[in-house]
């Protein structure tokens, strides 16, 4: 059985199966890309829930693990030369759970590549621009009198998904026939923004066809369903 001990985190929250991957996450469009993965590869983990609202994340324990004070995180007991592996931003996760187990990352170097670009264009675009959309459309910024802040992210918002909408129109998924943790990165934030943060009407969601028929046929996999839920809230 792995000896985790040495990761202050789990004196927080305990691993009762050691062995498997242990997860520190919240059902948000980032925690979720992680948990929906881990679903679609079948891997066995365990989930701990961390919670905004006590605070959960600015803690020494979690902070132990990721001093970026971000979910989600990780422990792999079995990371590469089979030691414990820690490790925390979720484009490194996704790559390194898709090359773990060989799935939802092409094999082909070249391809490779260009899904790791998307799913950076992910990081460094969709989710910062689609969670600011949020917090001047859903959050304390709805009620600044100025919206010019909120029109900006509403522009560069629609700007994203007109780039996500054209590369859709000639393929199923963001590589074509081949679902990979591009889609698993991008689809929760587009999902979020139209859903949760209700902002659909706003960035003219029905100019995106091709997104939206993408975005469908996502929340319809099995493991995406289960993975929206995971961790469960308390």
């Amino acid at each position: 059985m792995a000896d985790l001990s040495a990761f202050p985190i789990t004196k927080k929250w305990p691993a009762t199966r050691p062995d498997q991957i242990q997860l520190y996450s919240l059902p948000t469009p980032n925690g979720v890309k992680v948990s929906i993965l881990l679903e679609e590869t079948g891997l066995p983990y365990e989930p701990h829930l961390v919670s905004f609202e006590t605070n959960d994340q600015m803690t020494p324990e979690f902070l132990s693990l990721n001093p970026n004070n971000k979910i989600p995180a990780i422990i792999d007991p079995d990371g590469p030369g089979g030691k414990p592996l820690p490790l925390w931003e979720t484009g490194a996760i996704l790559i390194y759970l898709a090359e773990k187990t060989g799935k939802f990352i092409p094999q082909d170097a070249a391809r490779r590549y260009e899904t790791i670009q998307w799913v950076m264009w992910q990081m460094g675009g969709v989710g910062p621009m689609f969670g600011q959309l949020g917090f001047f459309h859903k959050f304390a910024g709805k009620d600044y009198e100025d919206k010019r802040p909120r029109d900006r992210y509403v522009a560069e918002s629609k700007r994203l998904l007109g780039v996500l909408n054209g590369r859709l129109a000639t393929r199923q998924w963001i590589m074509g026939d081949d679902y990979t943790i591009a889609d698993i990165a991008t689809f929760p934030w587009v999902r979020n923004l139209i859903g949760f943060y209700g902002a659909g009407d706003l960035v003219g969601f029905g100019d995106f066809p091709h997104v939206a028929r993408a975005l469908e046929a996502f929340v319809a996999r099995p493991a995406v369903a289960k993975g929206l839920t995971i961790p469960a809230r308390g």
